[in-house]
């Protein structure tokens, strides 16, 4: 009995000095929590799985990623507020919903901003998209890198657009952006703002007659089985923006910094890369599937868009930001 009892004690020891020694390997290893809205199917999913393996090797296990995807942990919005206060470390997170939080992210919604992808491409690569970046401190928010999110169109129900007198009439299912609802309205149409995740449901019910958004959420929401029309005008291209609790960012050495905005940076280009393929994929998986793609003439969008430029070039900050941007293109 007394020999069991020793046997007993020296394996509760020996499990103990095996938990200390593990809470210790958790000590070593900085671990930041990723929480986003998206499908596990999605290319900026896919980009950000990519940063969490480049993390993992730059850093020889150091520091790791674990991604939460799907709205695990909250809509966009609320993992962004999450964010603001230290719950969860990262998020991606459209810059149109940025726009409730500091207005300098309204110029990523200015309809028809950039003359190509190529231009995006320069502009957030350039000090002036760097500066945008980090002008997320003054709400807490560091941010990282960029995404491509793609061109936005309209998809719609009963008629196709190829004028903006196409959707006086129309509900437009839109984010949750000031700009995006003033941009609809000026075109005619009827802005309606609705959750991504009710949107498939609104389209089937009649709610609103169409919406606006790029290829790859239109083809991998599957909302192509609820419309018939496709009309690529191609008015706003919204970057979506990785972001990291300014909270956590603080705490981090430089050296863990260094690693994850090494990391952020590669995979931002291999995102560019996955969208540019699955834009192409979806766009024929949309067409295969029976809708009617239309490429409208943009000059009647752009001019319909007149009262937004007026503004913003009156505007002390955002005027000379938006002469910034058009003077980066190629």
């Amino acid at each position: 009995m007394i020999l069991m009892r020793q046997i007993s004690h020296f394996f509760l020891i020996l499990l103990l000095l095996v938990l200390l020694s593990s809470c210790r390997a958790d000590r070593d290893v900085t671990v930041l929590k990723l929480a986003h809205g998206l499908d596990v199917s999605h290319p900026v999913h896919q980009g950000m799985v990519y940063m969490a393996d480049q993390v993992r090797e730059r850093s020889n296990g150091k520091m790791t990623i674990d991604i939460y995807p799907s709205q695990q942990l909250g809509t966009e919005r609320e993992a962004l507020e999450l964010l603001q206060i230290g719950s969860i470390d990262m998020t991606k997170v459209s810059s149109s919903v940025l726009e409730g939080f500091d207005r300098i992210y309204t110029i990523y919604s200015v309809p028809f901003l950039f003359e190509s992808i190529e231009h995006a491409y320069r502009v957030w690569d350039s000090p002036v998209g760097r500066r945008l970046l980090h002008a997320g401190h003054d709400i807490r928010l560091h941010g990282l890198t960029y995404y491509d999110a793609g061109a936005r169109s309209f998809y719609t129900k009963e008629r196709p657009i190829r004028h903006p007198d196409d959707l006086q009439g129309m509900a437009i299912r839109v984010q949750e952006s000031p700009a995006a609802i003033r941009m609809v309205n000026l075109m005619g149409g009827s802005a309606t703002p609705i959750s991504w995740g009710e949107l498939y449901t609104s389209l089937q019910q009649g709610i609103v007659d169409g919406a606006e958004n790029n290829l790859p959420s239109i083809y991998l929401s599957r909302h192509y089985e609820v419309v018939d029309y496709l009309s690529m005008n191609e008015h706003t291209a919204v970057p979506d923006i990785l972001f990291i609790s300014l909270f956590r960012w603080n705490r981090l050495s430089d050296q863990e910094r260094s690693w994850l905005q090494a990391a952020a940076d590669a995979s931002a280009r291999h995102q560019r890369k996955l969208w540019h393929a699955s834009s192409e994929e979806s766009l024929q998986g949309i067409r295969d599937a029976g809708i009617d793609v239309i490429y409208p003439d943009k000059v009647p969008f752009m001019e319909k868009m007149e009262p937004i430029y007026r503004d913003l070039e009156q505007d002390s900050v955002m005027g000379p930001l938006m002469n910034q941007i058009r003077e980066l293109a190629p």
